[in-house]
């Protein structure tokens, strides 16, 4: 049974850093590509950041570029999202996903997804 889960959520103050985790178990981290995506309230979930099973491909949204980075521990079958500089329009539910094939934006795209962590950001 494949499980992802997030953790490392939180409330923070605009400015702040936050490093969420993804713990995978009954799936193999280094085989899939790995997406990170959120919802906010009365929103449609959007895609964040990709990296590929390699770690040669990134993707990003513009919203978070220069502030977010994804890693992966291949070891530790872990994946994880560092946010720097928050901004209260990061507020929302994010969400660790996986996927074969090539990298995409498109949650559809994702065969595996966690239950989710909240991330708040205050002004």
């Amino acid at each position: 049974q494949v499980q992802l889960v997030e953790s490392g959520g939180g409330l923070v103050q605009a400015g702040d850093s936050l490093r969420l985790s993804c713990t995978a178990s009954g799936l193999t981290v280094r085989n899939y590509g790995m997406g990170w995506f959120r919802q906010a309230p009365g929103k449609e979930r959007e895609f964040v950041v990709y990296v590929s099973r390699s770690g040669g491909i990134t993707l990003y949204a513009d919203s978070v570029k220069g502030r977010f980075s994804i890693s992966r521990d291949n070891i530790k079958n872990m994946v994880y999202l560092q946010m720097n500089n928050l901004k209260p329009e990061d507020t929302a539910v994010y969400y660790c996903a996986a996927k074969t094939g090539i990298a995409s934006r498109s949650s559809s795209d994702y065969d595996y997804w966690g239950q989710g962590t909240q991330v708040t950001v205050s002004s």
